[in-house]
């Protein structure tokens, strides 16, 4: 592994060695990977995806949090089908993976790529990850604790990582407030988001056929009757949708890997 500073931040190159060769006991899971975003919003033509962060495509980190997560056995990136070349050359290519990629392409929705992630991916797995691309600083202990509640208990649907509300919420009709609900029960949703895979299918194929659209993967389970669980998380498992979210990203991104030294042990140099 190749680490180097550049005006005093760190840069991380591939993953460690140690990392990479994590035994995984249990691997019975598929994470689905959306990358389908145009960088519209972002304001990047290449997709935030591809964009720098920490010296790798934004992408890459992400997808190494997966790859060292015990329970992931195999990873679906779901992209537009012009990009998957990009993808391969630009991200896969920078980082070493053990566990196994393929691809499915992208719809006009994030629905629609969630539905073709899930139509594409190998048969056999009790459990299903869906992860969006712009959120790279997941971490493997986030994805485990999802898993493992799906897994532990035989009565949900799913469940999926999220963080309490700190915030003060106001319901408002145009821009004059109406209430302000009790923020105890508000938690704001990140993903990943772990389904039973027999639940998560049938619940897409039911909002396919009702022509429904929902905001997440698990507002179309409990549209479909199954009980999915909040798993808390940290705040920082933000979303990169801004240009200002990509700087508080890379600070925390940044701070994470001079703590770890980018997961090398002292003294010695991992190739």
């Amino acid at each position: 592994m190749a680490a180097s500073e550049e005006s005093g931040r760190m840069s991380c190159t591939c993953p460690c060695t140690e990392r990479v060769e994590n035994s995984k006991p249990q691997a019975d899971t598929v994470a689905i990977v959306v990358a389908g975003g145009s960088g519209e919003r972002f304001g990047d033509p290449r997709g935030k995806q591809f964009v720098d962060l920490c010296g790798l495509p934004l992408m890459c980190w992400p997808l190494m949090a997966l790859d060292r997560a015990p329970s992931v056995a195999h990873i679906v990136i779901v992209c537009a089908p012009d990009k998957a070349d990009v993808v391969k050359s630009d991200v896969l290519s920078r980082v070493v993976l053990k566990t196994p990629v393929s691809f499915a392409p992208s719809g006009a929705t994030r629905q629609d790529s969630v539905y073709s992630g899930l139509s594409q991916m190998p048969a056999g797995y009790p459990f299903v990850a869906v992860h969006d691309a712009a959120r790279p600083l997941v971490e493997v202990p986030m994805i485990e604790g999802a898993v493992a509640a799906v897994r532990q208990d035989g009565r949900l649907a799913g469940a999926i990582c999220a963080a309490r509300s700190i915030d003060t919420l106001k319901l408002v009709e145009g821009t004059d407030i109406v209430a302000t609900p009790d923020r105890t029960f508000y938690w704001a949703a990140q993903t990943p988001q772990v389904f039973r895979t027999r639940e998560v299918v049938a619940a897409y194929k039911a909002a396919l056929w009702d022509g429904y659209q929902g905001t997440d993967d698990s507002s179309l389970v409990e549209r479909h009757g199954g009980r999915v669980r909040c798993v808390e998380c940290s705040r920082d498992n933000i979303k990169v949708t801004i240009p200002e979210d990509l700087a508080v990203a890379e600070a925390t991104l940044e701070q994470r890997l001079v703590e770890e030294g980018c997961g090398r042990r002292p003294g010695r140099d991992v190739q």
